[in-house]
């Protein structure tokens, strides 16, 4: 059953409120003047006003006035009036119900308009604050979506950005009844469209029928009953980004002014974007420098095991002969020999426990399990191991991970005073979950010059996150998440 005309209800209610009021007149005028309860009509119009507004108020004064004027001025029955005193209360009457309808109308139109900014100040609260918390581009463009197409009172919404071929391609989309708008896929600007308007123009515009337009996007307009759109563009750092566009089933056009009220939440959404291309920016860079300094350290652990450091062991064979030979006929010399040789090999001993420090080799011959399984056994605290992944991982999460591993259990047993570590790893839905735990003193400031902070910033670059919980007495815990896809 198709709803009520709102004019019709209207009516019907100013006939139902003319009516009650009629017999409430009817009921007390035993006892008071009926000129006197005159302005109990009144209660039929404000009514009226405030929820149909003006001109359904009028008509309720109108009714009023007559049916007062028939059932209780003299002579009843009739719409002759002979009192000039009930003449004047009449008149007074009926412009009193016009003013006091045409004042409730306006204080109805305000309230509403009252209702309409704070709904629409609400809105742009919500998605300011998913913007501020660098909520990913994605959401916002979703929320961005949904708002527009409830503040403009739409039936459909969708945000499109443009692409270098000249296409447009739905970011996001919003629907009162889950209207099948294509989302993810080129769309050729060919025809009339908001999309190819809002190009062209880079001005907010509107379309208010779709039923001779030509194009792709009018013609799915038509196939989802879209009788009229508008629309706003987006501007990110000067360039057109994309464009936002509400669309209408009713045969009425959007109101005047419906694409401009679109520009606060637009502005929004550049911010977004803008923020999320600083932030992939960032990453990038803090990537490249991470990068370039791993591989650095694999140049030098490179060039001192091949280069210098097998020198050094060949020349200390070498002295070992020497000294072989000079024992027996040169016993003071071999002896010094001995000494020189047992010198250089601590020296080689500590060339490559430097190296170690530098790339250490087993990473990248057996990966992440047997590097920390390394670590772990020369750490100076009792280390327990979990490992919950030994397949080979991306070298950049591997290195990351043992570096945050190793720079906690030097931590821990510089200044955790702790008498057990236990490590944990972990790949669940691509990523790879880190925990280094110990038993010590707590109270560690990771902002206050720790290593951590250079970590910080290598698994950032990863996109992963690190988190450091160390209360007071109650130990330190380490936890990181590094995706195992790029960010």
């Amino acid at each position: 059953m198709p709803p009520m005309p709102r004019w019709l209800s209207g009516l019907l209610a100013t006939v139902v409120l003319v009516a009650a009021v009629t017999g409430l007149l009817m009921l007390v005028e035993p006892h008071v003047p009926p000129l006197s309860l005159s302005v109990l009509y009144l209660l039929a119009v404000v009514p009226v006003a405030i929820v149909w507004g003006v001109r359904q108020a009028m008509v309720a004064s109108l009714l009023s006035t007559t049916v007062f004027a028939y059932l209780f001025l003299p002579p009843r029955g009739s719409l002759e009036v002979e009192d000039p005193r009930s003449l004047l209360v009449l008149v007074a009457l009926l412009l009193t119900s016009v003013v006091v309808g045409e004042l409730a109308a306006r204080l109805r139109r305000r309230a509403r308009e009252s209702a309409r900014l704070a709904e629409e100040q609400a809105a742009l609260r919500r998605v300011a604050t998913l913007v501020a918390q660098s909520t990913a581009p994605a959401e916002v463009f979703e929320a961005v979506t949904r708002e527009v197409g409830l503040r403009s009172g739409a039936d459909l919404a969708r945000m499109e950005r443009y692409e270098a071929d000249g296409t447009v391609t739905g970011v996001a989309r919003w629907s009162r009844e889950d209207d099948p708008l294509a989302v993810g896929t080129r769309i050729p600007l060919e025809g009339v469209s908001i999309a190819a308007l809002v190009r062209r123009t880079g001005r907010p515009v509107r379309v208010d029928s779709f039923s001779q337009a030509s194009g792709p996007i009018a013609e799915e307009a038509r196939a989802l009953g879209i009788r009229s759109s508008v629309g706003c563009p987006i501007v990110v750092g000067g360039r057109l980004w994309g464009a936002i566009a509400a669309s209408s089933k009713r045969e009425t056009p959007f109101p005047p002014g419906t694409e401009s009220q679109m520009a606060d939440f637009t502005r929004l959404v550049a911010t977004a974007i803008a923020n999320a291309e600083s932030r992939s920016a960032l990453t990038a860079s803090r990537a490249r420098v991470v990068a370039a300094a791993d591989e650095t350290r694999r140049r030098i652990e490179r060039d001192l095991h091949d280069g210098i450091q097998q020198r050094l062991v060949s020349l200390g064979l070498e002295l070992r002969m020497a000294q072989s030979e000079a024992a027996a006929t040169a016993p003071e010399l071999g002896q010094e020999l001995s000494r020189i040789a047992e010198e250089l090999k601590g020296a080689i001993d500590g060339l490559r426990e430097m190296s170690r420090g530098i790339h250490p080799a087993i990473l990248s011959e057996g990966g992440l399990g047997p590097a920390l399984r390394t670590l772990a056994r020369r750490s100076a605290v009792p280390v327990e191991l979990e490992l919950g992944a030994e397949e080979r991982l991306p070298e950049s999460v591997e290195v990351a991970a043992y570096y945050v591993i190793s720079e906690a259990l030097t931590n821990t047993a510089k200044h955790a005073r702790a008498s057990h570590a236990r490590v944990a790893v972990q790949q669940r839905d691509s990523v790879l979950w880190l925990s280094v735990g110990d038993d010590g003193v707590g109270g560690a400031e990771p902002a206050r010059g720790s290593g951590l902070i250079g970590l910080r910033d290598r698994v950032e670059a990863l996109g992963g996150s690190i988190q450091v919980t160390s209360r007071p007495g109650e130990g330190t815990v380490i936890a990181v998440e590094l995706p195992l896809r790029p960010a």
